[in-house]
């Protein structure tokens, strides 16, 4: 829905054209940015930096909370003041879920829901009188900024969520579970390494159930095609669910190219309000599949959401998810405050609780989840692990190198030469106030 006077006028023939993606929230937005930016590259624009020039700007909204919602509307118009006269283009949750309040804001030219994702780029083309227009030698198509990440590719294996819990918006906005063929995401991990990306990362809504709807296909099958069609230096699986962690599934990791990273979503340690969010597992279940990860890979970090606040959230309640988190000493929690999402089964609820209440156990969560990761990087002082080095930041008048390891761990080196995108074994050797390890190559 356009609310500017007219298309843009065709631009000269010796402007390159730009564009820049601003992504919010989750690593399956990630994917779709990826997706998109290809195609715009196909189309002859060259991406630039989100605080760059450019002249079509994309913001591929998250809607899991006011706060994503509030965060892309700032984003937009925050866009439209850096670049008066760039196409601006709203997309991703909230685009779908409530596109007339993004249409409804001036600054914006341009919604797209997710399920109208694959059209964007064509009809913002065609929105402002342009043709794709891709470089005869592929350069300037292949062209991206150095501040723009070229290391850690986010690959969509499936979509949509089947589990309709109690809080979550995304089933509104994602749709039914569907998987990609297998062949299809061998073959984009392969084109990913041949563009120089040295770590995949397998996202979705609810990966687990990959292949559900494929014959033969399993998180399983997929990983084990991945590891041996591809020659990706590093694999990531995003997120997974308790009931998922399989002796089966977490056979796969004695191949050294999985990284030792779970993310399992909590959201409670109160069995009372897990069944009220509609999840399918209780705390004893959850705390038993962290000791099985353990068991199986030692050097394994085990990251975690929570909410924090949700109805009907009693002091014991939260008492027992506090109590639980501090038992299983996780890597990093997000924590998260209840937010209401019009149109799930929670904004329905009795016994909604103040923000002041909401916001004194958000601040006692996350006070723990600070001295877990503290303790967790301590625990790792003097080990050996291999780095992704990832940008380049300046500290102290040296070149620092910034990077993450296999265990989601951020680190830093200072280096003269250029490390980006290289993978190279250190030792870590201290940690700073930041949180940052420092790290010497071996």
């Amino acid at each position: 829905m356009s609310n500017a006077e007219g298309n843009m006028s065709m631009q000269e023939n010796h402007h390159t054209r730009t564009f820049a993606i601003e992504t919010h929230g989750c690593k399956l937005n990630q994917a779709d940015t990826l997706v998109i930016a290809r195609e715009f590259k196909e189309a002859g624009l060259v991406q630039v930096a989100e605080d760059e020039h450019a002249d079509v700007y994309v913001v591929n909204s998250c809607t899991v909370t006011h706060v994503a919602d509030r965060k892309a509307r700032h984003a937009l118009r925050a866009a439209r003041r850096r670049n008066p006269k760039a196409t601006i283009v709203a997309t991703g949750c909230y685009a779908q879920r409530t596109p007339e309040a993004l249409e409804a804001i001036a600054e914006i030219d341009l919604v797209f829901g997710n399920v109208q994702k694959p059209r964007l780029v064509r009809q913002v083309l065609d929105w402002r009188g342009e043709h794709a227009v891709p470089c005869a030698t592929g350069d300037e198509a292949e062209y991206v900024s150095p501040t723009v990440d070229r290391s850690r590719a986010m690959v969509k294996i499936q979509e949509g969520c089947n589990q309709v819990c109690a809080y979550c918006i995304v089933p509104k906005v994602r749709g039914r579970e569907r998987s990609i063929p297998t062949d299809e995401l061998v073959g984009e991990v392969s084109a990913h390494v041949a563009s120089g990306y040295k770590e995949v990362v397998l996202t979705g809504t609810q990966l687990g159930s990959y292949g559900f709807d494929l014959d033969g296909s399993s998180l399983v099958s997929l990983i084990r095609a991945i590891i041996a069609r591809t020659d990706i230096e590093r694999l990531r699986v995003s997120s997974l669910q308790p009931k998922e962690m399989t002796d089966e599934l977490l056979a796969l990791w004695d191949d050294r190219r999985l990284c030792p990273h779970f993310h399992m979503p909590l959201q409670s340690g109160s069995d009372s309000i897990l069944r009220k969010m509609r999840r399918r597992y209780n705390s004893r279940e959850y705390e038993e599949t962290v000791e099985r990860i353990r068991s199986r890979i030692p050097d394994a970090s085990i990251t975690a959401d929570v909410i924090v606040g949700f109805p009907g959230e009693s002091d014991g309640d939260f008492r027992d998810t506090y109590e639980l988190c501090e038992r299983i000493g996780f890597t990093d929690m997000h924590v998260f405050p209840y937010s209401v999402r019009p149109g799930t089964g929670a904004a329905h609820y009795e016994g909604h609780l103040s923000p002041d209440v909401k916001g004194q156990r958000t601040r006692a969560l996350l006070e723990l989840a600070k001295r877990q990761a503290r303790q967790f990087r301590l625990s790792r002082i003097g080990a050996t692990r291999r780095v992704l080095w990832e940008s380049r930041s300046r500290r102290d008048a040296s070149t620092c190198w910034l990077g993450l390891t296999e265990d989601y761990i951020r680190v830093r080196t200072k280096r003269v030469r250029s490390l980006l995108n290289e993978v190279t074994p250190v030792t870590l050797t201290a940690l700073a106030n930041d949180g940052i390890v420092e790290a010497d190559l071996n």
